[in-house]
């Protein structure tokens, strides 16, 4: 029997760490050839990493959330024949992932199971889970868990009262009233890891970098809302459902068309903006795992039922954990919408290197004067930050006003 110790690929694109994100195995583990081992996290996205032969797990070499560079050794494996390793004085030579490629997948959720907590550890769970613990009488330190990375689970104390249906439960407190509660002293640390750390990261450099203005006006969407909801009517099943997102895309390449600054990227190192003509506009969705932006290319060659169908499309990928990294990069543009939740206004953080973003605000019905008369009107607002190093207010005002006046008289969305 020989070992294998299998390091960090060089996944390429020039990334020096990984983020470990998952364990799928633990030491001791059987693993089969080609069985995915762990989830690493690159900048942009997860690479599910699979041994190169059968074997049996020795050591893991990180921790969940842990930054590890390219060409460390990230588990052993107890193989049959030669490793890769020196044991006993004796060296073999054996296969190794540092120089072979690494297939770039989404890796899927997996539930592992690592060894209950140890005494003097702290169990990961969820205040709702602690709760119901106590509740039962279980002492988290003693419990298995099958969440991800070690985290115990509602399934994991169904398991324990099937497993124990005459089990203690704790004393119940009494309320001393219907608006009384018991007190609570729980708490929770939870590290940020995977895309959140990602996310938590570039928000951070973007605001340290980039000084930012917000410059928000309203707009009456009443007209494209009639004109969205007839061209749904008449095309049905045809062509892609229209939600008000195209249509704003359509309005922000033509506000670009007049003020193609705004569709750029800074180099602050150089001092130096590249203008885009291309529109690849990143939108903003939300994901379980966290804000993700995949990317609309070439939204200026685009009718809105095509940017429709590609929205749903790029949506559907990013909160299913199969975009690629082609489709999560590059955008010179963002567009960030919270539909319903979007509030009256809002401060939106630039996509660095962008120099704008788009917030679009919910639709709310508000009284507006019309030639003197109150009118109940469709109004939204646009919430839109700038990098003040390289657009000033009047160019940015007038860059939202093209949008508005767009938005505003919709058959300008369908003119050149």
């Amino acid at each position: 029997m020989g070992e294998l110790a299998i390091k960090v690929p060089d996944i390429g694109e020039g990334i020096a760490e990984v983020e470990l994100v998952a364990w799928r195995v633990q030491p001791g583990d059987p693993v089969a050839e080609d069985q995915v081992l762990a989830d690493l996290m690159t900048d942009k996205a997860t690479v599910e990493l699979p041994s190169p032969v059968a074997g049996k797990v020795l050591s893991l070499g990180g921790t969940v959330g842990q930054l590890i560079a390219v060409g460390a050794e990230l588990i052993r494996l107890e193989v049959k024949g030669g490793g890769n390793v020196e044991v006993a004085g004796t060296q073999t030579a054996g296969p190794t992932l540092a120089s072979a490629p690494a297939p770039v997948l989404p890796a899927a959720t997996s539930a592992v199971k690592p060894a209950p907590a140890q005494p003097d550890e702290r169990p990961i769970a969820s205040p709702a889970v602690r709760r119901r613990a106590w509740e039962l009488g279980i002492d988290l330190r003693q419990m298995p868990a099958s969440g991800t990375a070690g985290r115990i689970v509602q399934a994991d104390l169904d398991a324990w009262q099937a497993r124990h249906p005459g089990g203690q439960s704790a004393p119940q407190q009494p309320y001393a009233s219907a608006l009384r509660g018991v007190e609570r002293h729980d708490e929770e640390a939870v590290p940020l890891t995977g895309v959140r750390r990602r996310i938590a990261q570039h928000t951070q450099e973007s605001a340290r970098r980039i000084p930012h203005f917000t410059y928000v006006e309203e707009v009456d969407v009443g007209e494209v809302e009639r004109l969205r909801a007839q061209l749904n009517e008449r095309w049905g099943g045809e062509r892609p459902h229209l939600t008000l997102l195209p249509l704003v895309v359509r309005a922000l390449v033509l506000a670009v068309q007049r003020y193609p600054q705004a569709n750029g990227r800074f180099d602050d190192e150089a001092g130096v903006l590249t203008r885009h003509g291309a529109m690849h506009v990143g939108i903003a969705t939300q994901t379980e795992a966290g804000l993700m932006v995949p990317v609309l290319r070439h939204a200026e060659a685009r009718d809105p039922w095509s940017s429709a169908a590609e929205i749903a499309r790029l949506a559907a990928a990013a909160r299913a954990g199969h975009a690629t990294r082609d489709e999560l990069s590059g955008s010179t543009i963002t567009i960030t919408s919270l539909g319903a939740l979007g509030g009256i206004a809002s401060t939106p953080i630039i996509n660095l290197p962008e120099v704008a973003i788009v917030g679009v605000n919910r639709i709310v019905l508000r009284p507006v004067v019309r030639d003197g008369a109150m009118l109940p009107r469709s109004m939204m607002n646009l919430s839109c930050s700038f990098d003040h190093r390289v657009l000033d207010g009047q160019y940015a005002a007038g860059f939202v006003q093209a949008m508005r006046a767009a938005l505003e008289s919709p058959a300008l969305l369908f003119m050149d």
